[in-house]
């Protein structure tokens, strides 16, 4: 009787000093590193801060922020997917990388869905259709006249050739019948330095970079490119409502870690994720970025990607966009 209370207890004590220990296996060795694929000061860049110092708290790890710009994020995404799957690098994926790229480069050195592990959607945006203050815009009427009006001579930056804000510069070009040229820069955050100095004069920028500068008055917002109008920009209308029906261009961001990730660290990550974005201060800060709809299961996030894949992959076919790569 007594040997087996002896050997109960002693199962009971190693499960109980077992359980931290296998929790702790869900997370990983050493400090982590947020691997961005733009400049410091663009949208993605913004929230995988957010995100990152929340996680850094949670984890008691570090994690922090490295930029690789270039290539729309296409750089960064092909240097995490050959990352060792530890859970020690992961990346803010992008709708450039991880849904225009594979139409965009049929040379593109990464799958999507085998080179990445999903873990979470963190936010879809709207883009802002931006301009300096010296522009004559104030509607998107005003625009397309003012395109008319010198055709080729009217300005658009973007994050790069290929990127979410240049194929909405596509869709506007085709969809209003004008001719504008665009101007890729290496992220949102030098791209908005230009167009804040007045070297262009507009963008279809993410709604996560431009709302700082728009709401400063450095910039000014003319419409936002979702179907419904973000909270955090009641006033801004949308292309739909400034006559043009099912225009709609977003840009989403999430956090995926290399191909072959340890299920039970990406369920983790996947919750702890989740969590961060419940928190009254970060939604507070993904509303007024309008990053919205984050959140939900890996599953959920792949399977939202594959979407995105097959849905631009027809509007760069038919746009016939095209890039060097």
């Amino acid at each position: 009787m007594q040997r087996r209370t002896f050997v109960t207890a002693t199962a009971a004590t190693a499960a109980t000093l077992a359980a931290p220990m296998l929790r702790a296996q869900t997370l990983p060795n050493g400090p982590v590193r947020i691997v961005v694929g733009f400049a410091p000061g663009g949208g993605t860049d913004a929230l995988a801060r957010l995100v990152g110092q929340k996680l850094q708290g949670m984890w008691n790890l570090t994690v922090v922020v490295e930029n690789r710009a270039g290539a729309s994020g296409v750089i960064a995404a092909d240097m995490v997917s050959k990352a060792a799957p530890d859970g020690n690098t992961l990346l803010m994926a992008h709708i450039n990388s991880h849904a225009l790229a594979p139409g965009l480069m049929p040379k593109l050195g990464y799958v999507v869905d085998r080179d990445f592990t999903p873990l979470t959607l963190v936010g879809v945006t709207p883009n802002l259709l931006i301009c300096n203050n010296d522009q004559p815009a104030r509607t998107v009427a005003d625009l397309v006249a003012q395109c008319k009006a010198n055709p080729g001579k009217v300005t658009f930056g973007s994050a790069g050739q290929g990127s979410a804000q240049h194929l909405a510069l596509e869709s506007f070009k085709l969809a209003a019948g004008v001719f504008a040229l665009h101007i890729p820069y290496k992220g949102s955050g030098p791209m908005l330095t230009d167009l804040m100095g007045g070297q262009i004069g507009y963008s279809f920028d993410t709604m996560t970079a431009a709302t700082p500068h728009v709401k400063s008055g450095k910039v000014r917002a003319i419409a936002q490119t979702r179907a419904k109008r973000a909270s955090g920009h009641p006033t801004v209308p949308t292309m739909a409502e400034s006559g043009f029906p099912g225009f709609e261009a977003t840009t989403w961001y999430g956090l995926v870690g290399p191909g072959k990730m340890p299920p039970a660290m990406a369920q983790r990550m996947n919750e702890d994720i989740n969590k961060v974005l419940a928190m009254p201060d970060v939604k507070e800060k993904l509303d007024l970025y309008g990053a919205e709809d984050g959140g939900g299961s890996a599953q959920q996030f792949a399977d939202f990607i594959r979407t995105e894949q097959v849905k631009w992959s027809k509007v760069i076919k038919d746009a016939k966009v095209t890039i060097d790569s």
